[in-house]
């Protein structure tokens, strides 16, 4: 079974701790180095959660987002979370990386939902007819073969040439809605198939662009199932007239009981 980097580093270091304990040496200050960097999107910078950091401004990063409650449970030496409400590929790259470095032992990130035209697709779906939600989740899928994967090369190979030694996790998006589940009104099942349908899409590229450049993909969806909108147990905002930006992303459960524990794993 394949050890993370981080649990690797934690079994060195208890071992020289040991070590030094019968006078045979002691961990250097460098073995103790552990640099975390959180990158990405709404749905790592934990829109949904609420708390959040004033100081992060529209980028919104909370303390109840996975990236903050894994380095809160795991006192990396170093934590850098620049993940972004609204980022796409293009915002990673020029805003975000600046963190990284040679000694980054860690990296996550979800990014390509905004790419493909998430808020776009569920705009649509929820103002227009079955068909035509229908068409722009086609439109969408489209993209995701057309133009993500090379957006997607030009973010991971930046995380690579920056952090050359990290070991990189990529995060997929969960399904949005239990089919045949306990909603009895919004979005037809029809519409609700499709935007389910687009998400697997979207995590298949993701995961296949990952495993090409030797990166980790994680996929969310088997530690949400049960806890779709719909499910009578949501882990997801569902339509939130009052607070939009809110909608369709992750509540404070859905970070703590869903991403956080599949990036644990794959950490």
């Amino acid at each position: 079974m394949r050890l993370s980097r981080f649990a690797a580093l934690t079994s060195s270091l208890l071992l020289a701790a040991g070590a030094a304990l019968f006078g045979a040496g002691q961990a250097s200050a460098a073995q103790a180095d552990f640099g975390y960097v959180a990158l990405g999107d709404s749905y790592s910078s934990g829109v949904g959660s609420g708390n959040y950091d004033s100081s992060s401004g529209d980028c919104k990063r909370t303390s109840r987002a996975y990236p903050a409650l894994w380095a809160a449970a795991h006192a990396p030496q170093s934590f850098s979370f620049t993940a972004c409400s609204g980022a796409r590929t293009g915002d990673v790259t020029a805003n975000q990386l600046a963190p990284l470095n040679a000694g980054t032992d860690l990296v996550s990130l979800t990014v390509g939902g905004n790419d493909a035209g998430f808020s776009d697709v569920m705009t649509t779906c929820v103002l227009q007819s079955e068909t035509t939600c229908i068409n722009r989740v086609n439109q969408a899928k489209a993209y995701v073969d057309s133009a993500l994967p090379g957006q997607l090369d030009s973010v991971y190979n930046a995380v690579a040439s920056r952090a050359p030694n990290a070991h990189v996790v990529i995060l997929g998006y969960p399904r949005f809605y239990k089919l045949g589940g306990s909603c009895i009104a919004g979005l037809s099942e029809g519409k609700r198939s499709a935007i389910d349908g687009a998400a697997d899409y979207l995590n298949a590229a993701l995961a296949k662009r990952a495993a090409n450049h030797g990166f980790t993909f994680a996929s969310v969806t088997s530690a949400f199932t049960g806890h779709e909108i719909c499910s009578g147990s949501e882990w997801l905002h569902s339509l939130n007239w009052t607070n939009i930006g809110e909608s369709y992303h992750p509540t404070a459960a859905g970070q703590s009981g869903g991403y956080l524990p599949v990036f644990a794993s794959a950490a």
